[in-house]
């Protein structure tokens, strides 16, 4: 015969232990509270005393139990912070590089600022100079070191006249068209310029190299005096450049004279002036120096 299912309590006797170990409690429970209620009416200071102690017995538990609570809090923020760090990462990445780009412009601004301010002093001090302009471009793959000069007929410019940045000078007018110049440059190595040393005025002649440097050889090729940090000058002779004109400092010295490096880098010159070409003639026939306002600078081209 099949046993039942399900048995009643009276008929299995861990069932009835259960129960009565449930009734025992229960009524254990009831009695306390009742004990507790009566203890609380009739000596509060007792049952304050008791209710104290019994915070002492459970104060560990609360503690484990706020830690254990805690440590789970500390695991999910965790686990929230590495969720939220790759969308923090893009957007911190993108903050830093426009940053970087605001940065960068901003120093190609001062730096502009700062050569248009040199070529505005000069040019109030020195009749010499013809218009103003900006260097747009410069070969890189050409054996000729040639650059494009924003101006052209259209101001006066000609092939011939010389090119000076605000820190020394550039080169000379190639050819001219009627809004844009070709610029034979300084480093080319078809053009050589009559220098001299600053402090005391020792001939040389400067010619390029074609890779942005400058070979500079004595008269006297027996004697070579150049030291690294001399500062070389346009001597005027020969004409075309007017004497004074910062050229380039020396980096080096060869076996048959001195390596130099362009005071006016062309690489790195925006804002440039033309100049009248030098001759004793013009010299001679050139006005008192004026404070009269100067041509003001072309705007530059804005990239499309």
């Amino acid at each position: 015969m099949t046993r039942p299912a399900h048995r009643r309590p009276g008929q299995s006797r861990k069932a009835q232990t259960s129960l009565f170990i449930a009734y025992v409690i229960a009524v254990t429970g009831a009695v306390a509270g009742l004990l507790l209620a009566i203890l609380s009416v009739v000596d509060p200071v007792g049952f304050a005393q008791l209710r104290v102690a019994s915070h002492e017995v459970t104060a560990p538990v609360a503690r484990v139990s706020r830690s254990v609570i805690g440590s789970i809090s500390g695991v999910d923020d965790a686990v929230s912070a590495y969720v939220k760090a790759g969308s923090q990462n893009r957007r911190l990445r993108k903050q830093l590089n426009d940053t970087r780009r605001q940065l960068v412009a901003t120093s190609a601004l001062q730096e502009e600022n700062r050569q248009l301010k040199a070529l505005l002093k000069l040019q109030q001090t020195d009749r010499a100079a013809l218009a103003n302009g900006y260097l747009l471009t410069s070969t890189s793959t050409s054996s000729k070191r040639i650059a494009l000069l924003s101006i052209g007929r259209n101001l006066g410019v000609q092939a011939g006249q010389p090119v000076r940045g605000a820190d020394g000078l550039i080169g000379r007018v190639l050819s001219s068209g009627p809004s844009v110049s070709q610029v034979l440059l300084l480093t080319d190595v078809d053009n050589i310029v009559p220098v001299r040393r600053a402090r005391d005025g020792l001939p040389a002649l400067s010619s390029g190299r074609g890779n942005g440097d400058l070979d500079i050889r004595t008269l006297n090729i027996a004697n070579n005096p150049f030291k690294p940090g001399d500062i070389l000058v346009t001597s005027g002779t020969g004409g075309l450049y007017p004497p004074n004109i910062p050229v380039a400092i020396i980096v080096r010295r060869q076996d048959d004279g001195a390596l130099a490096r362009p005071l006016a880098d062309p690489g790195k010159v925006d804002a440039v002036s033309v100049l009248r070409p030098y001759t004793p003639d013009n010299i001679e026939a050139r006005p008192a120096i004026s404070t009269a306002p100067a041509a003001p600078v072309p705007a530059r081209p804005v990239p499309q």
